[in-house]
């Protein structure tokens, strides 16, 4: 093999690992779970989710331990807030 040769070959190797390390590093909110700190149960029950016309955040909601959590969301953006209502009486 020539000089060239190896040396393409050795770019386009490196430039496939190199994407392949950048693609990884920046997965959406959803690939890297519970990543933030260390957790007890985990509720997977179904929630209500409330879908609002595009360019305005979304809700879900479900009951967890007597308590109704909403949690708003947009899409696939890093960002939400969530919002509690202790002991809900529609929560039994």
């Amino acid at each position: 093999m020539g000089k060239s040769v190896m040396r393409r070959t050795a770019i386009v190797t490196l430039a496939t690992v190199a994407g392949a390390v950048i693609l990884t590093g920046c997965g959406d909110k959803y690939q890297e779970p519970f990543k933030d700190a260390p957790r007890g149960t985990t509720n997977n029950e179904r929630a209500d989710l409330i879908t609002m016309p595009d360019g305005f955040s979304n809700a879900s909601t479900k009951c967890d331990h007597g308590n109704r959590v909403y949690t708003l969301y947009h899409g696939d953006e890093k960002y939400g807030s969530i919002a509690v209502v202790p002991q809900d009486p529609t929560c039994r």
